[in-house]
């Protein structure tokens, strides 16, 4: 039964007083309904708590016939999801693995069922704030906004909405969500610190080589792991680096190690290997030779060449996990810290302790060492393998900025006034 009535026009009327329009009716429980058919000759119900909202509704369904958006094909975001992934053969497959493992992880769970029709700027904001709150840093969120944008971008291209829900979403609460403070390179004495602990360390002491070549050449940890004997000219005392490993998810839901070539033109570069660098490289070759291990790791790239001959080999024969190198990083730096404790205690003397850090940290550390004696930008750019000079110049900034306060810190006192 309804709130509605009927006068003797014909007209009808809202228990308000309201006329209302053809279709419109008023629920004894206070809702509003419109019926209407669809594209399909389907009948369908919108409901609405007022009828200025209804109403509302009512002008979108007719926006949606006028432009030909299909808004009733009832696809959710897991079905937009599939199609569009499926159908991005010119991805490469460590980027479809991390776009399929972001999606099931952050997004299938809040999102994947949802109607893709069904999907406002609102929405989206509040979902991103959602997985901040849940810890997730603002690089991550950027990252499934990236994914998200696409597959709302297919949406709008099929017709079924008429503008994508996650245009602007990102840039207007990144600086709400960017609770990732910025990264922190070690300081002089942070990294003589650490070097020194590891040369002293029975336990650690088989990672002063790989150390001293990610503290001597800023390149990434994938670049790393990755470097073969292949890619060292001794004789020119170059670096090349022309490829990644990677430890991804594969199709079939296993984790294991990819190679894949850099993103950019940028990441294929020549390093020159400084003197140190080079008896890192020494230094490991006669580890491994003294304790006959022999790293037979096979790994394998998008076209199926396998890769071998891994320079950096751990205690058990393999590469590298950079999960698993991070993990070492924290103990390194507990024991590290402990040590300082007691000796702080026997010499008298407050500790100083190391901070935390991971091992993207480094690559950081060269390159803030490097801006520190360097002025030519494009250089630094060239060998850091930034595919924007932006990212060079903000590293530059900031270095260059510390520096100019720690300069005229030195004035104190000395100009006479």
């Amino acid at each position: 039964m309804r709130n509605e009535k009927t006068e003797k026009n014909g007209k009808r009327k809202d228990s308000k007083g309201r006329l209302l329009r053809q279709n419109e009716s008023e629920r004894k429980d206070g809702r509003y309904m419109y019926r209407y058919t669809n594209e399909q000759g389907k009948r369908k119900v919108v409901y609405s708590t007022t009828l200025k909202e209804l109403r509302r509704k009512e002008e979108d369904i007719l926006k949606d016939r006028m432009d030909g958006i299909l808004s009733e094909k009832g696809m959710t975001m897991d079905d937009i999801f599939f199609t569009y992934i499926d159908r991005k053969h010119t991805l490469k497959s460590a980027t479809i693995c991390n776009y399929r493992y972001l999606y099931e992880h952050y997004v299938r769970p809040e999102l994947g069922r949802r109607q893709i029709t069904g999907f406002c700027y609102s929405d989206i904001c509040n979902f991103y704030n959602e997985l901040a709150e849940l810890g997730l840093s603002a690089n991550t969120i950027s990252n499934i906004h990236t994914l998200l944008h696409p597959i709302f971008d297919t949406a709008v291209k099929d017709r079924m909405i008429r503008a994508n829900p996650t245009d602007g979403a990102m840039a207007e609460i990144r600086q709400s969500i960017d609770r990732r403070e910025p990264v922190r390179a070690l300081t002089q004495w942070e990294q003589e610190k650490l070097m020194d602990f590891l040369r002293d360390s029975k336990t650690y002491g088989y990672l002063v080589p790989l150390f001293t070549v990610l503290l001597g050449t800023g390149c990434r940890i994938g670049e790393i792991i990755g470097l073969r004997w292949d890619d060292l000219d001794f004789e020119h005392g170059i670096i090349r680096i022309d490829h990644n490993c990677v430890y991804q998810l594969h199709g079939d839901g296993r984790a294991g190690f990819h190679i894949t070539s850099p993103k950019t033109a940028s990441g294929r570069r020549e390093i020159p290997m400084i003197s140190a660098v080079r008896e890192a490289f020494y230094l490991e070759r006669r580890r491994q030779i003294e304790r006959g291990i022999v790293n037979n790791t096979v790994i394998y790239d998008d076209e199926g060449k396998p890769y071998s001959g891994f320079i950096f080999t751990n205690r058990s024969g393999g590469i590298y996990n950079p999960g698993t190198l991070n993990r070492t990083i924290r103990r390194i730096i507990k024991a590290c810290n402990d040590r300082e404790r007691i000796e702080a205690v026997w010499e008298r003397r407050e500790a100083v302790f190391l901070s935390d850090f991971s091992v993207h940290q480094l690559r950081h550390t060269f390159c803030t060492r490097f801006c520190e004696n360097e002025s030519n930008v494009k250089v630094i750019q060239e060998i850091m393998g930034h595919a924007d000079v932006q990212t060079t110049l903000n590293i530059y900034a900031d270095v260059t900025r510390e520096k100019k306060q720690e300069v005229i810190g030195n004035l104190e006192g000395k100009l006479g006034i």
